[in-house]
């Protein structure tokens, strides 16, 4: 499937916001974002009024972006979302949020969304004792988020296990076993829990239109 293979720092620079891309890279003094803030470019004296769809489509981008997914894959999430029972916008988030690379990321698994995708890809990483191979498998309360016995014999899984020590706790909807290097999900992810740097509401409008 196609990916974005361009400079994710450009992303951010674009989007207005430090979408932490690059994991470890964007808490220190080299995060392009921190050095330069204004958008990649040609930069114009002539300011330019974004119109409402504008902004909504700009929202939207920032979500896509965030969770490193292409425009198909986020609409599919959206018209799932649409079709549940509830607020749209908070299940969006929710089920954007339950994604296994992103729990991956979430339990400190991985720097990045985007390295704890590669993790998956790969092989290294098991949901409920099962290897999985798919980063969009959606992570049920109870599911149990582990290395596989060939990802925790990788030299990266056994230097995660010194560094987690030093992390911070995964958010509240997820538990970790730092002894074990295994994670739970003990329930769904509210929208302040999700951290989220776009309004999903705003993003419903863009589609509802």
């Amino acid at each position: 499937m196609a990916r974005y293979t361009g400079a994710v720092c450009r992303l951010c620079r674009r989007y207005g916001e430090k979408l932490y891309l690059k994991g470890d890279r964007c808490f220190g003094p080299k995060c392009a974002f921190t050095r330069r803030p204004t958008p990649p470019g040609q930069t114009s004296q002539r300011r330019r009024k974004v119109s409402d769809r504008g902004l909504q489509l700009r929202e939207k981008q920032r979500a896509r972006v965030f969770y490193g997914l292409l425009e198909k894959q986020f609409r599919s999430y959206y018209d799932e979302a649409l079709r549940k029972t509830g607020v749209t916008g908070e299940i969006l988030v929710r089920v954007l949020e339950s994604r296994l690379d992103n729990v991956v990321y979430r339990l400190g698994l991985a720097d990045s969304r985007a390295q704890a995708r590669q993790l998956v890809r790969h092989g290294h990483i098991s949901l409920n004792e099962k290897k999985t191979d798919i980063p969009s498998a959606q992570v049920k309360i109870g599911d149990q988020i582990g290395f596989t016995p060939a990802g925790a014999k990788t030299e990266y899984a056994k230097i995660l296990q010194e560094t987690l020590k030093s992390k911070q706790a995964p958010v509240a909807w997820l538990s970790l076993d730092l002894t074990a290097t295994k994670g739970r999900k003990i329930s769904e992810p509210t929208l302040e829990q999700a951290e989220a740097f776009f309004d999903p509401n705003v993003i419903v409008e863009y589609y509802s239109r």
